[in-house]
């Protein structure tokens, strides 16, 4: 039996090779996951091919599990800063579906191939699974092999010698991110206080309602030496002392309110402790702080919510989602029963419920196949934007019910690799057929143009980023990484600077860039 009339074999040969090849890295690039296209698309010049079958399969994991991900970010993005990056994201995708317009309409390049070459020149792999889910040509996967190694070194060259081009000192656009940063996230702190104003004094902690008041959370009181943990029917008297945590703003209003800051630390009692629960529990999931009223119910404090890597201070108002890790102030006798209550149960991170995923994917598939007529035009998300759109709402959503719509990271990551990496083995078989003609038709032609589609760009939304906007060379940076989806720029860029100004960047404008190429395909399309 011939082992490679198999194509299950062809398949994971295919992504086994694909893996090796990816991981060399010469002078620190490397091909990583879109090395199995390559691979594949040799395959498919000498007559293998994939099952289409394992091309859609791949197709809908890939991008439900962006659309998951990305879903808080998409939204929240077009808050504050990140409408400029959106901004931006936007002037660089839809200058290269201008140019890529251009090339197709004056420089009598295929469209499909033209679409193809797009998504290669921003390395874009959700834009090309949209694009081969809409043209249905293998001339797609073709235009995308040629633009993209130009894409990934010319993105990496761009942001690393852009800053010495124009002459600015990145030690010096990190001081001024960081003075910023401080300003939008400021640093939580714990200050002790004596308790010396007379409208405080001889009234309990529920009427003073301190929180409200001035932003920070009391976990420590100290009375006549006894450490006591704060209940709302305790009362403050003259000289207690105060353990307040809060921001620097919230814990100057304690200065006001209570009395001054001292040196005098309150020890740790062995009656309450302090402990850091995580929230898997469904049923808090998108309460809100006040709407648990644990400090009223079990004289619990949380004093802080530590949420994707960033610290914040808790209040009343504050949303509770699925993953965060809170620290909590509390008797030791009511400690169990506040952390079942939240759920603390890290095992729950690492479970994956298939349910939502398929009745997702069903919803998305439905939503695609929805089409909107304008007389004699007809428009319709398909099976890409369909899938794509609903898992950005699902995302965004959370929760519905008792249904946890969000995934683990590490179970999002293995499905999305696994999705893509059955996506890829089969639309490179599937274009490998047309390879050599292709490349004997246009040639270094088409090479020219990637090239132009990935530079021009980014040179456009720098002048405009730099110079109109007056945006910070790091953030910057982040952005044309995450306007290019450009994961090997973004490697680039980490060691350049020792703040996460670039990264934070990447992660607003990615899904926008994303999402908004997958429309400039259908647009292009449909020209």
């Amino acid at each position: 039996m011939n082992l490679l009339s198999n194509s299950y074999v062809i398949l994971f040969l295919i992504i086994l090779i694909g893996f090796i090849i990816g991981r060399i890295k010469i002078k620190g690039i490397s091909l990583d996951v879109s090395a199995v296209i390559f691979v594949a698309l040799v395959f498919g010049h000498y007559g293998y091919e994939i099952p289409k079958d394992f091309q859609y399969l791949g197709l809908v994991l890939f991008i439900f599990t962006i659309g998951i991900q990305a879903g808080p970010i998409f939204f929240e993005s077009f808050k504050k800063q990140g409408r400029d990056l959106a901004i931006l994201a936007s002037i660089l995708i839809i200058t290269a579906g201008i140019i890529a317009y251009c090339v197709y309409y004056f420089g009598g390049i295929d469209k499909n191939l033209t679409i193809g070459l797009l998504n290669g020149s921003l390395t874009s792999t959700p834009g090309l699974a949209a694009a081969i889910d809409i043209t249905g040509s293998s001339l797609a996967s073709i235009g995308y092999g040629i633009g993209y190694p130009f894409g990934v070194i010319g993105v990496i060259l761009f942001v690393s010698l852009m800053p010495k081009i124009i002459g600015v000192k990145v030690k010096e656009e990190e001081e001024i991110y960081k003075n910023e940063l401080s300003i939008d996230h400021p640093e939580i702190l714990r200050k002790y206080y004596i308790v010396e104003n007379e409208n405080v004094i001889g009234k309990s902690l529920g009427e003073l309602n301190i929180r409200f008041m001035t932003k920070a959370v009391i976990s420590r009181v100290m009375h006549d030496n006894h450490v006591i943990a704060p209940s709302p029917e305790l009362v403050l008297q003259k000289g207690d002392i105060i353990k307040a945590v809060g921001t620097l703003d919230a814990l100057e209003r304690v200065t006001i309110l209570v009395g001054p800051e001292t040196d005098t630390e309150i020890p740790s009692d062995k009656n309450y402790e302090v402990r850091a629960i995580l929230v898997t529990n469904k049923e808090v999931v998108k309460k809100t702080l006040g709407q648990l009223n644990m400090f009223n119910t079990y004289g619990a404090t949380v004093t802080r919510i530590r949420r994707s890597g960033i610290n914040i201070s808790p209040s009343p108002s504050s949303t509770l989602k699925f993953g965060d890790k809170i620290i909590v102030v509390c008797n030791e006798a009511n400690m169990k029963r506040v952390s079942h209550i939240f759920g603390d149960d890290d095992r729950k991170l690492s479970d994956t419920d298939f349910f939502p995923i398929a009745a997702g994917i069903l919803l998305g598939i439905l939503v695609g196949k929805l089409s909107v007529n304008f007389g004699s035009f007809s428009f319709s998300l398909g099976l890409t934007g369909g899938i794509l759109l609903v898992a950005l709402i699902l995302g965004r959503t959370g929760k519905t019910g008792p249904i946890m719509w969000t995934m683990t990271g590490a179970a999002n990551q293995l499905l999305r690799q696994f999705g893509l990496l059955f996506f890829l083995a089969a639309v490179g078989t599937n274009a490998g057929s047309s390879l050599v003609e292709t490349f004997t038709e246009y040639g270094v032609e088409l090479f020219a143009y990637g090239i132009i589609i990935t530079l021009v760009p980014m040179i456009i939304t720098t002048i405009i980023a730099r110079y109109f906007m007056k945006l910070n060379m790091l953030v910057l940076l982040g952005t044309l990484t995450g306007s290019m989806t450009s994961t090997p720029g973004l490697a680039a860029l980490d060691n350049m600077t020792d703040t996460d100004a670039p990264a934070v960047a990447y992660a607003t404008v990615y899904p926008i860039a994303m999402v908004l190429l997958i429309i400039v395909v259908q647009i292009l399309s449909l020209i």
